[in-house]
């Protein structure tokens, strides 16, 4: 099974705008506590963790939840065709994200963790509680020095996702992660799509922000949203040998950045593209004609690398 990347203390690791969630983290993990992240998606969540699990020095092993992480998946297992020639014996044992974090002494960082079964859950409690698990025909694995579990989830995407018992709360911190704040939204664009104006770049996060207050709108968009139309832009620039602050080329990047990420509510009789079209000329202005200059647009072609 996929688990994911390790992440050690040479690897640079770019964090905006999380120290205090940080220190947090790593004030409960030094303590022995194991902690649960709270939030919405693109806050930051996992590249906190790669960034805690960097500076201690141990390894970062990522595991997503989904109702197919069953416990033999999250534990490991033995390889049946070696089985049947070898028998049960611990060098077939194939290990999971668990094993592999609590051998290892790091950290099992556990996505969308209210998406998992609940009889995996339980074997996550009990490693969580005791800091060993028995796991049949191969005995007790106690885990190393430095062994954590950190989860996250979004407590407000319910669709496919189950209610997280009193249970793992008692076993561990939780710590709120909400939106940064629109200069580190503004820093985060900058660090994955460099070259870009600064005042579009602006404008493209302010625009991003405003899905997440649209009364239509159940979900709006995270970060990833305004990093994926800065790319699309540019490149859409390239291609029709314009700038990225064309009017007709943010609009096109902006709706196949966003549509998909936006939830707009069930009431609303709106699609996604009509939300994003009104904010866009909400936040850019309307459609430049072509015997009037686009005034509200910044002056050149400041979009061009």
């Amino acid at each position: 099974m996929e688990t994911g990347p390790r992440v050690h203390a040479r690897d640079p690791v770019d964090v905006v705008d999380r120290a205090h969630e940080a220190e947090v983290v790593e004030a409960a993990l030094r303590g022995g506590a194991h902690v649960l992240l709270e939030g919405p998606p693109g806050t930051g969540k996992s590249t906190l963790l790669r960034r805690v699990a960097s500076s201690r020095h141990v390894p970062f092993v990522l595991v997503e939840g989904n109702a197919e992480l069953t416990p033999a998946r999250l534990v490991g297992h033995f390889d049946p065709a070696l089985v049947l020639t070898r028998g049960y014996v611990p060098e077939i044992f194939a290990d999971g994200p668990l094993l592999e974090a609590m051998r290892g002494g790091g950290l099992l960082y556990v996505e969308e963790l209210n998406r998992i079964p609940e009889e995996t859950l339980n074997v996550l409690l009990a490693a969580m509680s005791e800091h060993e698990i028995a796991v049949p025909r191969l005995g007790r694995i106690a885990a190393a020095d430095g062994f954590g579990v950190v989860a996250a989830m979004n407590p407000v995407d319910a669709v496919g996702t189950a209610r997280v018992s009193g249970a793992l709360y008692d076993r561990t911190c939780r710590i709120s992660m909400g939106y940064q704040t629109a200069d580190a939204e503004a820093r985060i664009v900058d660090l994955r799509v460099p070259g870009l104006d600064d005042a579009w770049r602006a404008r493209v996060v302010a625009l991003v922000r405003a899905t997440r207050e649209h009364p239509d709108v159940e979900v709006g968009s995270s970060v990833r949203g305004a990093i994926d139309l800065g790319r699309v832009a540019d490149q859409l620039a390239s291609i029709r040998g314009t700038g990225t602050d064309d009017w007709h080329v943010g609009l096109a990047a902006a709706k196949a950045s966003l549509t998909g990420r936006i939830r707009v509510q069930d009431a609303s009789d709106r699609t996604p593209e009509e939300v994003v079209t009104q904010l866009w000329i909400d936040v850019f202005g309307a459609e430049p004609t072509d015997d009037s200059p686009d005034e509200d647009a910044p002056e050149g072609r400041p979009g061009e690398r």
